[in-house]
């Protein structure tokens, strides 16, 4: 007797990752003859299934491990959907090869396109390209560019299917972005095949333009999925690669490149001058100097607190510093990074940099007359930090803890605390939680005081779990970006502390939801499996997978 056939798909793993719920409605579906078979393959299952429309949905593996999409919006919000049940049913129907029922549906659509005419198959494409607008910009683009027509009436024809690839006609939301980064990256690749042949400069100037027509349009498309800025370094990268293969005259590539990168809204122009220098050349990299010159010498004098509107030159001094490096300017490249001081991080970068040359005393300098300028404000510990190190190694260590202490007494942190304890020892150590135990006590909820947490984090720091747990029972409230670190840092010392803390993070973590919160929420239950006895973590893993039974990607993580 011939043994039962195993089903391809595993029913209780597919209900398990669809839910009961959805796992019913795909029944339903599967029941009603709603699924065509179009392939089935050894690791895949392609399958048409009618719903409110048509939807194209695939399945990959065998047994429990199944994976897999829909071109439904269910599967995009909450991922397997009711189609995909619906197509692993209907995959167990038939055997492994898909033969049992005879030949699928393309199997069947093969053979018959195999019995037609070249003719009649090209009248088929052609009345499909009438009906479908996107499939007609494809082959309206291929046929250009095959064609052995004069270049004139090819630019013609492959703007014309640049502006229409790229036209928005109103706001193209999600759903969309993907139809339209597809039609617009048929239209770049139709120009990237102009780049071996004889064509090559009319790809670099289409190559432009098509930049041109995708930066007008992102304003107008959901970016969420990097549509835009995708197809905008493929048009960048198309553009050099004709630069360098046509060899345009380089002053003339010179004066069209800098307004790009100075004054370019994305950054497709990104650091051109870098990029381009060997399709520049001398002659070109010396007139983008002279252009970079030109329009630093337009710049109003720097004011010391910046107007509210004063352009930012940090492109032109990119630029700059790009050919003093060349030169080995040193101080040129000082000179430009000190004309933009802004910030207190833009102290922080030019002291780095003079640090970096061996430039210590300067360094120095620059770094304290930026807190100096910013002294009112909120210290910058980046640049406390700096200033701390370069005075305890030039052997200045008292000023060094004086700046130290001034910054933490205004914004206390770890970070500063550590350098004061490395600086000040044990004394050092004492004062610190002297400070903020009463900082901490005056301390009031809600007002953006860091003293009750740096508080708590130098507790830890200490390895005073003790004090560090009294601290935070006296301030109720605390997040797990606080707690967490401190359970489980004293798991051994205090289990019962650390248990209760990881099960309100636990629970933070799964309202919190997403992949991140339930991994998270997960490696925490692991933790907790080291600190009780296995009863009673498998009573509480238990009283999870009931009470939040609906979050199925956290029940699957559990396991």
């Amino acid at each position: 007797m011939k043994a039962p056939r195993k089903p391809r798909f595993d029913v209780a793993a597919l209900r398990a990752q669809a839910g009961a719920k959805v796992f019913a409605r795909g029944e339903d579906y599967h029941r009603d003859g709603q699924v065509d078979l179009l392939s089935v393959e050894r690791d895949r299952v392609l399958a048409r299934v009618l719903g409110s429309e048509d939807y194209r949905t695939v399945l990959r593996g065998r047994g429990k491990k199944i994976s897999g999409e829909c071109s439904c919006p269910a599967f995009r919000d909450w991922g397997l959907c009711k189609h995909m049940v619906a197509t692993g049913l209907a995959a167990n129907d038939v055997a492994d090869d898909g033969r049992e029922e005879g030949p699928s549906v393309l199997d069947r659509i093969r053979a018959h396109l195999k019995q037609k005419g070249v003719d009649a198959l090209v009248e088929m494409v052609v009345e499909l390209a009438e009906r479908d607008t996107a499939l007609f910009r494809k082959l309206d683009i291929a046929a250009t560019t095959s064609s052995a027509g004069d270049v004139k009436r090819l630019e013609r024809q492959l703007r014309r299917a640049i502006d229409g690839a790229t036209r928005t006609e109103g706001f193209v939301d999600y759903d969309e972005a993907d139809d339209w980064a597809d039609n617009v990256g048929a239209a770049l690749g139709a120009i990237a095949q102009l780049v071996e042949g004889p064509h090559v400069a009319l790809a670099m100037k289409l190559a432009l333009h098509a930049i041109d027509r995708i930066e007008a349009a992102i304003d107008e498309i959901d970016e969420s999925g990097g549509h835009g800025s995708g197809l905008l370094e493929q048009a960048g990268d198309i553009h050099l690669a004709a630069c360098l293969a046509a060899k345009p005259d380089p002053v003339a590539l010179a004066r069209d490149l800098f307004p790009r990168q100075l004054h370019g809204q994305y950054d497709t122009f990104y650091r051109a001058v870098v990029r381009y220098d060997e399709a520049l050349g001398e002659a070109g990299l010396a007139e983008y100097r002279r252009l970079a010159l030109e329009a630093w010498e337009k710049l109003p004098p720097p004011a010391r607190k910046p107007e509210k509107n004063e352009k930012d030159p940090s492109v032109l001094v990119d630029i700059l510093d790009f050919f003093a490096e060349r030169d080995g300017d040193v101080g040129t490249r000082i000179a430009l990074r000190s004309r933009s001081l802004s910030t207190s991080s833009d102290y922080l970068t030019l002291a780095k940099f003079c640090l970096a040359e061996s430039r210590k005393e300067e360094a120095l300098r620059h770094a304290e007359e930026g807190l100096w300028m910013f002294e009112d404000g909120r210290p910058d510990e980046g640049l406390v930090l700096f200033v701390g190190d370069l005075l305890a190694r030039a052997g200045r260590k008292e000023d060094a803890v004086t700046r130290l202490w001034n910054a933490f007494e205004k914004a206390p942190s770890l970070d500063l605390y550590r350098q004061i304890r490395k600086l000040g020892g044990k004394t050092a150590r004492d004062r610190a939680l002297t400070y903020l135990e009463a900082k901490a006590a005056a301390s009031r909820p809600m007002t953006g005081d860091m003293s009750v947490s740096t508080f708590i984090l130098v507790l830890m720091e200490e390895k005073m779990y003790d004090a560090a747990w009294t601290a935070l029972r006296s301030h109720p409230g605390m997040g797990p970006y606080l707690t967490g670190p401190l359970a489980e840092a004293s798991e051994e010392t205090h289990p019962q502390e650390a248990l209760a803390a990881h099960a309100r993070n636990v629970e933070f973590h799964i309202k919190n939801g997403g992949s991140t919160g339930d991994k998270e929420a997960c490696r925490l239950i692991a933790r907790m499996a080291r600190l009780r006895e296995p009863a009673a973590q498998a009573q509480y893993v238990a009283s999870l997978k009931e009470r939040h039974r609906l979050k199925r990607n956290f029940i699957k993580l559990l396991g």
